[in-house]
């Protein structure tokens, strides 16, 4: 399998559906139990239950914007079909989530074409602490299984372990590591990382960048340095600007994902440590406010536990009972 073949949305196998399964486990149970409170004793879903309903979808961190656009569809939906009873709930809201998230990201994986470039290349952004150099490794690991060359660029010069943890898991995946020592120039390693990516014939580049936010201006500047640089070598440079999130921080991710955004051209989102939390509703929150695809979601600890975001998977482990 290509590289082009691992981006076109595949169908999860068994063990991915476990492992998302297994990783939303906090999430779905207080969702689902706090649904199960609202509704007992209830037989239609009235203004009391969707009063109940706002309050749950907002404190699993789904979002106030997106909370109350979820709310006018499913009442739109019980006005039309005049009666719903509290045991369609779950059906019925499982049915609007998707389709918003559908038409959020409408350039989902199943339109992606990543194939179109050689060398790729993935420059990652986000603060320290949500998994951004974990999520660089999976990902090597994860491209690397699908048949393509990577090399990794240890473009955070800033932070003594960055460059350290890099190669640790360049060693351990097995992949080539572009490196200069602390306090170099993070767009000098991008240059050569991007150059030596072209002279390797190497499939895929991820680029490492440090996670500050001293302030927009001067994160904005930096960032927009390095993709100058980077465009030299390869025009159109990077193909992908993939935002990673800890989706365990529920606002505050939202939050970093605005100061991102503002910064530079984030065209793709990862959300790390969902096995870790119940604040899971924050990839249905940051998919409607940004309406930047989803594009990875950290289930667990394992180095394949980096999946791909399947909406519909996605959802539907949410309200398995």
């Amino acid at each position: 399998m290509g590289l082009f073949d691992f981006f076109k949305k595949k169908e999860s196998t068994p063990q991915e559906q476990q492992a998302l399964d297994t990783g939303l486990e906090k999430t779905k149970d207080s969702f689902l139990s706090k649904i199960s409170k609202a509704i007992a004793g209830k037989s239609t879903v009235d203004d009391d239950v969707l009063d109940e309903l706002e309050e749950i979808l907002v404190t699993s961190d789904v979002g106030v914007t997106t909370t109350l656009k979820i709310i006018e569809r499913v009442q739109e939906r019980v006005a039309r079909d005049k009666y719903v009873s509290t045991t369609e709930l779950n059906t019925l809201l499982r049915d609007e989530i998707q389709q918003l998230l559908a038409e959020n990201n409408s350039n989902d994986f199943n339109n992606f074409e990543y194939g179109n470039h050689k060398p790729y290349v993935i420059m990652v952004v986000g603060v320290n602490g949500v998994g951004k150099t974990t999520t660089i490794g999976k990902l090597a690991h994860q491209l690397k299984q699908a048949g393509s060359k990577v090399v990794l660029g240890a473009a955070d010069t800033f932070r003594a372990a960055a460059v350290d943890q890099i190669q640790l898991w360049g060693d351990r995946v097995g992949v080539r590591v572009v490196a200069q020592p602390m306090g170099s120039d993070p767009a000098s390693v991008a240059y050569d990382t991007l150059r030596s990516a072209v002279a390797n014939g190497e499939d895929v580049a991820i680029i490492d960048t440090a996670g500050r936010l001293h302030n927009k201006v001067g994160l904005m500047n930096e960032l927009t340095k390095i993709k100058n640089v980077m465009q030299k070598v390869i025009p159109g440079a990077p193909h992908e600007i993939l935002l990673v999130l800890d989706a365990s921080t529920g606002q505050n991710a939202i939050e970093q994902c605005k100061q991102f955004t503002q910064a530079t051209d984030v065209n793709a989102l990862a959300l790390t440590k969902l096995d870790g939390t119940a604040k899971g509703g924050v990839v249905i929150g940051i998919s409607d406010q940004f309406k930047i695809p989803v594009k990875y979601i950290g289930v667990g600890e394992g180095m394949n536990d980096l999946q791909l975001f399947d909406r519909k998977g996605f959802v539907d482990s949410l309200f398995k009972k």
